[in-house]
């Protein structure tokens, strides 16, 4: 065990390549959040086609995470993941060269997706290359890559403020898109141990299981939030508090960042205390949250806000996945992407809920109240379900007790109390 043991057991090389990938994808993937009240200056829209345009590239993430995994166990991840590298180059050049109307933006929006769906090639380049000791560590480590959100939020509005243009940022993004496809290349390699493709009746067995649908809805609140919310925060500061489009992207980031490192805490605290009572405590919390932002505060209260509830989101997010192998032990490749997906449709819908209602009420506070709504009623339901869990899951952990250690029924307890 320790980090000797760690790096002895796996291919470096490749966990680096993952890990690059998916950071530079993220960033693609979320452009258009911070870049909307930008191109806002040269296509007349109302809030409704503003979370719109934000929430395409989710969408499309979403759909194409299902086939970008499916594609990972018929060719490898690793052709999956330059295919889909390759890919995003199109909505890339279209935006910056080609793009001017905004029927075409939504079309470029859709195709980012692309790269929202790298999840499905980079976790498994990286985890199957490692033993399940280091399951966890690999994982964490390629899946640190949604910090590049933080790369967009922080440049991509700067990049079009001092250019005077905002389609020259799909140009710029072009740049770390062909160094990362060049090291990839060269350094990323497919495990030796690659498991048999699953078939579609794998997958419908998975999706018959009433758990499947339990961890979808968890997960479309806890990660649909955070993405949703990212792309989303720029327009809100913006159209709420008046900033220009470089601060408003600055303060976006504050709680992206927060979002995006509080993530594996929640895993390690989900860890200790178990994964329904930390799910319990974060969606009260994030509802409270909500509930206090619908009145609208001034910024620096709204700021504190908003980051507890990125923060929230974000060890939600890790929270989730530490319930998920516990009741899925062996189709937990399927029920990642299933979830995975779930979330991405979360994020869809999370713009598009802030934005409509603005549209039809004039005002920001009924979509945070509805959000507020929608964290309380995972609560509630994550109550019923637990009663349920504690009995299903204790009698499978009895009959496999030969695999765990003599205290194993302790520690089922303490994951779904």
């Amino acid at each position: 065990m320790g980090i000797k043991g760690f790096l002895k057991s796996g291919h470096t090389p490749t966990l680096f390549s993952a890990f690059l990938y998916f950071d530079v994808s993220f960033m693609i993937w979320v452009l258009l959040g911070p870049l909307s009240v930008v191109i806002m200056n040269d296509f007349q829209m109302n809030e409704a086609q503003k979370a719109s345009l934000v929430s395409l590239p989710i969408l499309g993430g979403a759909i194409l995470r299902l086939i970008l995994g499916w594609l990972a166990d018929y060719i490898g991840p690793k052709k999956t993941a330059q295919l889909g590298m390759l890919v995003t180059v199109i909505p890339l050049v279209w935006g910056w060269l080609f793009a001017n109307h905004l029927s075409e933006l939504y079309i470029v929006a859709l195709l980012l997706g692309v790269s929202g769906a790298s999840f499905a090639a980079a976790l498994p380049l990286a985890s199957r290359w490692y033993p399940p000791q280091y399951q966890g560590l690999a994982m964490g480590i390629a899946g640190a890559g949604n910090s590049g959100t933080v790369f967009t939020t922080l440049f991509a509005n700067r990049i079009a403020q001092y250019y005077g243009d905002w389609s020259i940022v799909f140009g710029f993004a072009l740049i770390p898109l062909v160094i990362t496809f060049i090291v990839f290349t060269l350094f990323a390699k497919d495990s030796p141990n690659q498991p048999d493709p699953k078939t579609f009746i794998d997958y419908k067995n998975v999706l018959k299981q009433r758990d499947t649908w339990l961890f979808c809805v968890f997960y479309s609140v806890t990660f649909g939030g955070f993405v949703g919310m990212s792309s989303y925060l720029t327009i809100f500061f913006f159209t709420q508090y008046g900033l220009d489009p470089v601060r408003a992207a600055d303060f976006t980031t504050i709680c992206v960042i927060a979002g995006s490192f509080f993530r594996p805490i929640g895993g390690w605290l989900a860890d200790r205390f178990g994964g329904v009572r930390m799910l319990l405590c974060l969606y009260t919390i994030i509802g409270f949250m909500f509930a206090a932002i619908s009145f609208l505060p001034s910024l620096d209260k709204v700021i504190i806000l908003l980051f507890i509830v990125m923060m929230s989101l974000g060890m939600g997010n890790g929270s989730v996945f530490q319930l998920v192998p516990q009741r899925f032990k062996e189709e937990i490749g399927m029920i990642t992407g299933i979830v995975g997906a779930a979330g991405g449709i979360g994020g869809y819908f999370l713009p598009k809920v802030l934005g409509n209602l603005k549209l039809v009420t004039g005002s920001f506070s009924s979509g945070f109240l509805a959000l507020s709504t929608v964290s309380f009623l995972c609560m509630l339901l994550l109550v019923v379900a637990q009663k349920q869990w504690k009995k299903s899951w204790m009698i499978s952990e009895r009959r496999e007790q030969t695999l765990y250690n003599p205290n194993h029924m302790s520690k089922t307890r303490r994951f779904v109390e």
